[in-house]
């Protein structure tokens, strides 16, 4: 399995960023090529411009058409995904999500807004091409504690919801479990 983390957050320390590399983590076994695009790293001027012939955002495009797991990833402010992913999703060929599983994930404050996931993200991520989107993951900041090292520890329930959503994705362990 070829998986893809696309990472929308603009900050370099983020909740989100450190939920979507958990979630890359714990699918390592399964993947034979697994890369990440910072959406953050890419120029802000061909984002801007929406000029999907940059070298950089084409070779970030090619990565996405050659996934077969894209998992998604985006803070939310003021009930919106980042605008910073909607620049990048905008350059996205037409369906170029058919045919692969999509995860998305996001953080934010609270958990009023955890419906951007179901009436935001998804809806766009289908428009794309995504069929296969699996359940999302929403985490507060409550449910990410920062630690001393940089990172978060996430809380018991966050890490339940994420095995759940990475649960399809990890036939041989679910076969183990089922015949153990």
């Amino acid at each position: 399995m070829h998986i893809v983390s696309l990472s929308g957050s603009p900050s370099q320390r983020s909740r989100s960023r450190w939920l979507l590399q958990l979630a890359q983590t714990r699918l390592e076994a399964s993947a034979s090529a697994s890369s990440v695009i910072a959406v953050r790293d890419l120029p802000s001027a061909a984002l801007l411009d929406a000029d999907a012939h940059a070298e950089p955002i084409r070779r970030a495009i090619e990565h996405i058409q050659r996934a077969d797991l894209l998992l998604v990833a985006t803070p939310i402010y003021k009930a919106a995904y980042s605008g910073l992913l909607k620049l990048f999703l905008d350059l996205l060929p037409p369906d170029v999500l058919r045919g692969k599983v999509v995860l998305p994930l996001a953080t934010g404050g609270s958990l009023a807004h955890f419906l951007v996931l179901d009436y935001a993200l998804k809806p766009v991520l289908a428009a794309l091409g995504a069929r296969d989107i699996l359940d999302g993951v929403y985490a507060t900041d409550a449910q990410l504690v920062p630690h001393e090292s940089g990172g978060y520890v996430p809380d018991a329930s966050l890490v339940e919801r994420l095995n759940r959503a990475l649960q399809p994705l990890l036939p041989l362990e679910a076969e183990a479990r089922c015949s153990a």
